[in-house]
């Protein structure tokens, strides 16, 4: 078996618990290694300690980069990869204006597999190695997805959109196709390989109460499934949602109503909330995707992660691409700290690369397989370079000729300055599937 473990050299960092809940959060081992074995973790600790427990290991030396678990995408778009950064108003003018369109060319295998590749290989390029992405209302859009991923044993979570109204008829489903191709969908990939199913509802401007009740019925057949839709992302979208459902008081109260808001439910965007929508989304163990890059780029909003945390609000990062403006989670870091800045709070790098892998695996309820290096995890990992451009590395001499160069600062650097040029290599379930 010894022949078999793999032994990593370098620095090595992952979570163990919320830096907001404990000053003892996290792992690190400045001298440190990962013993992976058939593409689990064995265990993460100092070097010499595992040097001497695996004398036989296959030893790969990163001396001097960072191995931390990867990053975790909770909110991203797979058909807007190639419309990324498209100047487009506000989210309504731009849905119209270009994502319509873009995702109307997905009725074709061919082209959704080459955008599926395009997507994947993006993503670990940025070291991101799982994530919950919309696929297009189209079938062939999730087949793509999940058959791409397959092929590089990704965990892949993603489901095939669901709309029957206020869409262009190329776009549209209706309550009974989409919950048959749905229904279909599930049985074809959920728990195939490492693929898990999201019933995906775009928003409740998209669907009618019957389609969002039918997303509802499915998700209780299937209830080890996911839930993702939008929740008051833009004031405008809100406006239009209490017009069309002039029966609630809030726009969560449409989810709600159609039985939408459960422990696997993931809301993208929230920026809007009033107190009560907060509270219920926490009673109901819900999930708050928080998108940066994006609510910035279409002028959304500044979403307030201190409330959030104030009511123990469960709150990931994510890039919303292609509303976010990259496939980053460093940048998507940074992005988010300037916002919370302006929100008058200083948040923390721990607080924010929690919500990039450890928190998002607890939010997803998945922590028992990624986003940490305990003992059994699947080894999905990243090997980082805190110093790849010239910028960084006068900053690391700087912090060094001071005696400044911390943990801390380290990982602050990364999230400040970093982006695909810190991502040395990408690992997925112990495999190397990307390299600088």
């Amino acid at each position: 078996m010894n022949n078999q473990i793999q032994l990593y050299r370098g620095e090595v960092f992952y979570f163990k618990s919320s830096p907001l809940e404990s000053s003892d959060s996290y792992c690190y081992y400045p001298e440190g290694a990962l013993a992976v074995s058939d593409g689990k973790v064995m265990e993460a600790g100092f070097y010499d300690t595992l040097k001497e427990k695996y004398p036989a290991a296959h030893q790969v030396d990163y001396s001097g980069k960072l191995l931390m678990p990867g990053f975790i995408d909770s909110h991203i778009h797979f058909p807007q990869s190639e419309m990324i950064g498209m100047y487009g108003k506000q989210l309504l003018d731009w849905l119209n204006d270009y994502t319509y369109p873009t995702e109307k060319a997905f009725s074709s295998r061919e082209y959704a597999e080459r955008v599926a590749r395009f997507f994947i290989n993006e993503l670990l390029r940025n070291g991101t190695t799982s994530c919950m992405a919309y696929a297009t209302v189209h079938k062939t859009s999730v087949d793509a997805l999940f058959s791409v991923a397959s092929e590089y044993n990704m965990r892949m979570l993603t489901g095939k959109v669901l709309m029957n109204r206020n869409a262009p008829d190329y776009l549209t489903d209706t309550e009974e196709s989409g919950e048959a191709d749905t229904r279909s969908l599930i049985e074809k990939w959920h728990k195939q390989g490492r693929n898990l199913y999201v019933i995906t509802p775009r928003f409740s401007i998209t669907s009618t109460h019957d389609q969002l009740i039918s997303a509802a019925r499915l998700h209780e057949e299937y209830p080890d499934t996911y839930i993702q839709t939008h929740l008051s992302e833009n004031r405008n979208e809100i406006e239009s949602t209490l017009t069309l459902s002039s029966e609630c008081t809030d726009y969560l109260e449409v989810y709600e109503r159609a039985g939408l808001v459960t422990d696997r439910s993931v809301f993208g965007h929230c920026i809007h909330l009033s107190d009560s929508e907060c509270h219920r989304l926490v009673e109901a163990g819900a999930v708050v995707a928080h998108c940066p890059t994006s609510n910035l780029f279409l002028g959304s909003g500044l979403f307030d992660m201190q409330r959030a945390n104030r009511v123990n609000m469960q709150t990931t990062l994510a890039t919303d691409v292609g509303g976010g403006t990259s496939f980053s989670l460093f940048r998507t870091m940074d992005e988010s700290y300037k916002i919370q800045q302006l929100n008058g709070y200083s948040m923390s790098v721990f607080e924010s690369l929690y919500k990039c892998t450890q928190g998002t695996a607890k939010a997803l309820q998945l922590d028992d397989k990624i986003g940490n290096f305990k003992t059994g995890r699947e080894a999905d990992f990243i090997v980082v370079d805190y110093a790849a451009t010239p910028s960084q590395q006068a900053r690391k001499e700087y912090l060094k000729r001071n005696g400044k160069w911390t943990l801390e600062n380290k990982l602050f650097g990364l999230q400040t300055l970093g982006d695909d040029r810190n991502i040395v290599a990408t690992y997925l379930a112990g495999n190397k599937v990307y390299t600088l």
